[in-house]
């Protein structure tokens, strides 16, 4: 009896060490861009930040070099099923909008950088319109500093629609709908 009540003391103590370790560690968004989940949500028109990413040949790339065009640039990972889900909805975008002024900016959030980014590229082709195509827009690799330059991320994956003038329009956490984003990249071209 007394060996059962020890387990569930310890059990519970866990339970309630996890919660609090949790709430403690639980990031939260330090810029005025609101932190939602519903799609359809609009940040308040802050500026996009300046943030500086490594290509996949170990380059300097920035955000700045694509003033002048409508970005949306989408936080996901290699191993994120729901990004792994909108993928081809994000290629079908950038073939559809590219000669408009739009791009796609997929910033890879994978710990182990380019070496879990190169083979999943060269490997992986998705379903778009009845075609197996691969991924068709820049990737550049991603960490918390630039995370938190957007004012930090809940999960992937995390879209934010940049107008020409470097204006975050709008911000998605989790999947995007296509249909509202497709509204949304229209109405900035």
């Amino acid at each position: 009896m007394k060996r059962i009540v020890l387990i569930v003391s310890t059990v519970l103590v866990l339970i309630i060490a996890t919660y609090f370790a949790d709430k403690a560690t639980r990031v939260k968004a330090v810029s005025s861009v609101k932190s939602t989940t519903q799609p359809n949500d609009a940040p308040d028109g802050k500026r996009a930040p300046e943030v500086t990413f490594k290509d996949l040949n170990g380059r300097d790339a920035t955000l700045a070099q694509y003033k002048g065009k409508v970005v949306l640039v989408n936080f996901w990972a290699t191993w994120c099923d729901p990004c792994y889900i909108e993928i081809p909805w994000l290629i079908e975008m950038q073939q559809k909008y590219e000669a408009k002024g739009f791009t796609v900016l997929g910033i890879s959030m994978d710990e182990e950088g380019k070496a879990a980014v190169d083979p999943f590229l060269a490997k992986e082709r998705f379903n778009v319109n009845g075609q197996k195509l691969p991924m068709n827009y820049p990737i550049v690799i991603g960490n918390d500093e630039v995370a938190d330059k957007f004012g930090g991320l809940l999960g992937y994956p995390t879209s934010f629609l940049i107008s020409r003038d470097g204006k975050i329009v709008k911000k998605v956490q989790g999947l995007i709908s296509y249909e509202e984003f497709t509204k949304a990249i229209e109405s900035q071209l």
